[in-house]
């Protein structure tokens, strides 16, 4: 027999422009422990001095910061305006097709020009580069979110903007090109020829799919080697301060919910890659957890890239040459290169330190999940919402499908968030290769990840 259920209103809650937050939440001031410092090569924590080759001051001291509030910049704030707050939906036509007790809400962060998340931190880095002073900023790009974002970042902040993006991506999916190159952003298929790291990567597999890592060190070795100083380098997920600039999404969802009505949150739920759409819709989340309330926070990763469910928390680097400071995460290695799946945001070695400090101390439950299972329940999405997910977010929908019908199976009513983190629009390429039936699971063996960990066993341990 169905469920009977009454049509609530509003379906979408929608908060004014003036209850949107006017801070940022920094889940590093809340944990029990203190987070490990990111390390130089000397094994030495790293000091502001030694990151300011590609970072401006001002963001390398929120990087730094022990503040659980940070004031967001009425500047920054003007241009979030655009589309923020953006709505919660409550997914009544999912939930009748799932015939499940749960209420199941999603926080739409799609409805942003660039179409996702990314757009939150790169208005706010680009805002503090332009009043540092930098002209031009480089950066990667996995799945092409944040490159389009920072590239409609920079043109609005007045700077340029070169991207270079995996050219597994670059290949499958050309109008984010576009789109850069639409908000005058420069976007280069990594590994290129462009970079001693691109160069050194073609020497080895001319034939190389590239990787975030491999891009990241295209962009920082681009912007230290300016020695003008008005080259930065700009990063769209991992970082702390990438993370602060994110949980605006988790304080408006709050808010939305108990105009829902909704007493809390069950379970709520984010796609993983290097942490920035989950770290901004769960931190807040993770604070009433440690103040005692009883939610499950899930964090869900493609089983072909799995770090969080398989790769040890250890010291390793963000890039592929050793630019980057040593940080204290979980990864499969720097020099892990995932198959070439069409959730490119998620193709990521490791986590963010903030999150996987959250993991480590049992706040986040990480999870994984096959991408024949996520593009099969952005399907049913599609054709019960509406929406068009991304392949990234669809990981997060997966999951709240199970969660949705494992309460069905409980008898238990049940609030259930995810992220939608972004829109699939621009990715109907994977979407045509799904419904052709060329869409397969993969999912690394014991031994590639154990010969992918040999890069770091000489790194200092936790």
């Amino acid at each position: 027999m169905s469920i009977q259920r009454k049509r609530v209103s509003p379906v979408k809650i929608v908060l004014s422009e003036s209850q949107m937050p006017r801070q940022w939440y920094n889940l590093a001031a809340d944990f029990r422990t203190p987070l490990l410092p990111p390390l130089g090569p000397d094994g030495k924590p790293v000091t502001p001095e030694m990151m300011s080759a590609i970072f401006p001051m001002n963001l390398i001291e929120q990087e730094m910061t022990s503040d659980r509030w940070v004031d967001i910049p009425d500047e920054i704030l003007q241009i979030l305006y655009r589309w923020r707050p953006s709505p919660l939906h409550r997914a009544l036509a999912l939930e009748e097709l799932l015939d499940t007790p749960a209420r199941i809400y999603y926080k739409n962060e799609s409805v942003s020009p660039a179409g996702s998340h990314k757009l939150n931190t790169a208005i706010a880095q680009a805002y503090y580069n332009k009043i540092a002073g930098t002209k031009n900023i480089t950066t990667e790009t996995g799945a092409g979110q944040w490159g389009s974002a920072l590239s409609y970042a920079c043109t609005a902040m007045g700077l340029t903007c070169k991207v270079y993006m995996v050219k597994v991506s670059f290949e499958q999916k050309p109008f984010r090109k576009m789109l850069m190159q639409t908000w005058g952003g420069t976007c280069i298929a990594s590994p290129s020829n462009l970079t001693n790291a691109g160069r050194a990567v073609l020497e080895k597999d001319p034939n190389c799919p590239g990787s975030l890592a491999i891009a990241i060190s295209e962009a920082v070795e681009e912007a230290v080697a300016d020695k003008t100083g008005k080259t930065k380098y700009a990063l769209g997920s991992v970082l702390n301060h990438v993370m602060l600039h994110q949980t605006i999404i988790g304080q408006e969802t709050k808010k939305q919910l108990e105009l829902a009505g909704e007493k809390q949150a069950d379970v709520v739920i984010a796609c993983a890659g290097g942490g920035s759409n989950l770290a901004g819709l769960t931190f807040p989340f993770c604070k009433d957890k440690i103040e005692g309330d009883n939610i499950e926070i899930i964090a869900v990763e493609p089983e072909s890239c799995p770090t969080l469910t398989r790769g040890p928390f250890a010291y390793d680097i963000g890039d592929m040459s050793g630019m980057t400071p040593l940080l204290p995460m979980y990864t499969l290695g720097h020099e892990f290169i995932p198959d070439p799946i069409h959730a490119g945001g998620l193709r990521y070695h490791g986590m963010a330190p903030l999150v996987s400090k959250a993991v480590a101390d049992k706040l986040i439950e990480p999870r994984s999940i096959g991408q024949e299972e996520c593009f099969d329940a952005a399907i049913k999405f599609a054709r019960s919402e509406g929406i068009v997910p991304a392949p990234e977010s669809s990981h997060a929908l997966a999951m709240a499908m199970r969660e949705a019908v494992k309460a069905k199976e409980e008898g238990k009513e049940k609030v259930i968030v995810f992220g939608l983190s972004g829109h699939g629009l621009l990715d109907l390429v994977g979407y045509d290769k799904y419904l052709s039936g060329n869409i397969k699971d993969h999912e690394p063996s014991p031994e590639q990840l154990a010969r992918s960990l040999d890069c770091i066993k000489n790194f200092p341990k936790p």
